[in-house]
């Protein structure tokens, strides 16, 4: 079986039963999610796109304060998407979904020929194997004007060594790895009056801004 078929079998194994409960047990370890999501500035009928969407509990929530957003939805898992599909429907929000891996992203996985004016990233970079593959093929697929948007966790480190500890042998139950090499790539290049926030105990960070600031950048 190809590697990128393993992958998705693998998130269908671990989101096949948790999807039932994600949304409820999620909310009280991914943190900054609605900052993140509630800050986006979003021009009239912006086309914004959420990779790694899972049950499209952000799409819902950004729809609810733009209406007249697109939306669009790419995650690995068929399963997510099935349970993303019935939180759209019983929200009556419409958005477009496909199940495809994110470092394929573009367009014309959506039937589009524009690109997307923001890509938000909530938590799954830190579960895409060639997360820097994913976040290039994000850049490209954004206009040049639009927005590139990631809440994720940090490196941990605030939290002292127990605490970082414990916290990564529970997310490695779930096939979570915290990009360290990512955080410390934009604290290179970003502050907080440039959009990048960490929580307290760095454990996440938040960052919104420009596709230009990231054309020339190497993840």
């Amino acid at each position: 079986m190809p590697v990128g078929d393993s992958h998705a079998a693998l998130m269908d194994r671990v989101y096949r039963r948790q999807r039932h409960i994600y949304d409820f047990t999620r909310k009280y370890y991914l943190f900054g999610r609605d900052r993140l999501v509630d800050g986006l500035a979003l021009k009239p009928g912006a086309r914004v796109l959420e990779v790694g969407c899972g049950t499209a509990r952000n799409l819902v929530r950004i729809a609810r304060r733009h209406p007249d957003a697109r939306l669009f939805g790419l995650d690995a898992s068929s399963q997510m998407l099935i349970t993303a599909e019935r939180v759209l429907s019983g929200a009556a929000v419409r958005a477009k979904l496909v199940q495809a891996y994110a470092e394929h992203l573009s367009p014309s996985l959506f039937d589009e020929p524009d690109l997307f004016d923001v890509i938000l990233f909530s938590y799954s970079l830190s579960m895409i194997p060639d997360w820097r593959a994913a976040l290039r093929a994000a850049i490209r697929a954004l206009a040049p004007d639009g927005s590139l948007n990631i809440v994720d966790f940090g490196d941990l480190k605030g939290l002292g060594p127990l605490g970082e500890s414990l916290l990564r042998g529970w997310l490695s139950l779930f096939h979570v790895a915290p990009r360290e090499e990512l955080l410390s790539a934009l604290e290179g290049q970003f502050g907080a009056r440039e959009g990048l926030v960490l929580l307290p105990g760095r454990y996440a960070f938040v960052l919104s801004c420009e596709a230009a600031r990231l054309q020339n950048k190497s993840f």
